[in-house]
């Protein structure tokens, strides 16, 4: 008996030890979060089954060849609710797209978790609340759209120091302070700006606060 035991726990080790190490469920557990933030009327997301071993399968997700995934691409699919914190956990994302939707709530600090993100596209939504500071951190991010929401606050000075951004579009919000016009900020249009009527001109480095107008 005590060897019959023996050999069945060896086989189970054995057996564990064969099991490939999945990296997709802790993703799987965030996205399946946010689908349940999300209100979905058109089932766009009927494919994300928590029981699948990683989310890589389910429609409009894309993932590397690791099994980590990459793209979300959820825009202009009639969606409602708002973002999760766990969003951060996808830390090989580089695709967020969730524009066109009727998302509300506000945009979680967390995102500035996704050092690999290039795109962020959160534009024609409601989202309220101000800009993440945190997203300063987003240091490969090249895209930044988050026009056509209820932004409100400054521009984060942070994302000055993300020489690789060359997108950023926050007009139509409620933002208020001055225009950054250093680092990548040099070579955005000021019709990306336009349509917050509390945001003043490009700031003068030096001679002014930069959130002046925001109380």
């Amino acid at each position: 008996m005590a060897m019959a035991a023996a050999c069945c726990l060896l086989t189970l080790t054995l057996t564990v030890s064969l099991v490939p190490l999945v990296y997709g469920n802790s993703e799987g557990d965030a996205l399946y979060t946010l689908r349940r933030s999300l209100s979905d009327p058109d089932n766009v997301l009927q494919s994300w089954d928590p029981t699948l071993v990683n989310p890589c399968t389910w429609f409009h997700i894309t993932c590397n060849q690791d099994n980590r995934v990459t793209r979300v691409d959820l825009g202009n699919s009639n969606l409602s609710g708002h973002l999760v914190p766990g969003l951060g956990k996808l830390e090989h994302l580089q695709y967020l797209e969730l524009y066109k939707n009727n998302i509300q709530g506000t945009i979680p600090a967390e995102l500035g978790n996704l050092k690999s993100l290039i795109s962020l596209d959160l534009y024609n939504n409601n989202i309220s609340g101000t800009i993440p500071s945190s997203l300063g951190k987003l240091k490969s991010l090249v895209f930044l759209r988050l026009n056509d929401n209820m932004l409100t606050g400054p521009i984060p000075r942070d994302l000055v120091g993300i020489s690789s951004l060359k997108v950023v579009d926050v007009s139509n919000n409620d933002l208020c302070g001055t225009i950054p016009t250093s680092g990548p900020f040099e070579h955005i249009p000021l019709n990306n700006f336009e349509n917050n009527h509390r945001l003043e001109g490009p700031e003068l480095l030096g001679l002014a606060s930069y959130d002046t107008n925001c109380s």
